[in-house]
């Protein structure tokens, strides 16, 4: 699913929303070639009062318009209760940034997926070093999981101008100290949805093996990171510089 020879775009919203949401999405991500849908159902939220994701519904839905659509999932598992759930229904477990260091979760997650070998995202941490994210992977990879995907999706620093400071330093560096593919979440990592295009450029020169990106119909009324959201209606520029800048480095699209 995830090779040094190609780039793998991954889209969709933050946060499922309602049936009509997930199948647009869907339907645009699939109308572009890309793969793999994104969508949470599980939201951890800073905030008690945010809106928290229609849990195992938008599972449901987020599996439904997947299938529609001929698409693979990715949903985060934010904790031991619904991992056998979504290790169940989804093609790709992701683990969030809050949960890096959670290492009973990332225990569990390499036994249960030791005979699958089903793919897992794992987050760096905002505070965490490079040494600290390799091992956080090393207690799923020491299960008998090979699959995980390393994301670099921003650290914290003193800077404010962005949401965190995307550290694409730690794309050559990861692939230096690792084998393992490495993913970008632009959306995250700048937290602005005018940088999401020109940060997906850097990131595919730098050599990552795959770029995720949060797209909404409607990212003015998105219950969940709207600002770091592409339109829909935008996301098929997003998509043609990632051909382009893959291009450039004799690789595709997947």
């Amino acid at each position: 699913m995830f090779s040094r020879d190609t780039v793998t775009l991954i889209a969709g919203p933050c946060a499922i929303e309602s049936r009509e949401q997930i199948f647009e999405a869907a339907r645009r991500v699939s109308e572009l070639g890309i793969s793999i849908l994104r969508g949470g159902a599980f939201k951890p939220r800073t905030s008690p009062y945010s809106f928290q994701g229609l849990g195992e519904e938008g599972l449901d839905l987020l599996c439904e318009a997947a299938a529609t659509y001929g698409l693979k999932t990715i949903t985060e598992a934010t904790d031991i209760d619904v991992l056998p759930l979504i290790h169940e229904r989804c093609d790709i477990i992701q683990v969030g940034a809050r949960n890096m260091d959670n290492y009973s979760l990332l225990k569990r997650i390499g036994a249960l997926t030791a005979d699958s070998k089903k793919w897992v995202m794992l987050k760096r941490g905002p505070a965490a070093t490079i040494e600290e994210f390799l091992l956080a992977a090393e207690y799923i990879l020491s299960s008998g999981n090979p699959n995980v995907l390393l994301c670099e999706r921003g650290i914290r620093t003193f800077e404010t101008a962005t949401r965190y400071t995307l550290d694409l330093n730690a794309i050559p560096v990861l692939k230096r100290l690792s084998t393992l593919p490495v993913c970008v979440d632009v959306s995250h990592g700048t937290g602005h949805a005018d940088m999401l295009i020109p940060m997906s450029r850097a990131a595919i020169a730098a050599g990552v093996d795959a770029v995720m990106v949060e797209a909404h119909p409607n990212p003015k009324k998105a219950l969940c990171d709207g600002h770091q959201s592409l339109n829909l209606d935008h996301l098929g520029d997003w998509v043609e510089e990632c051909r382009r800048f893959a291009a450039l480095l004799g690789k595709e699209l997947r």
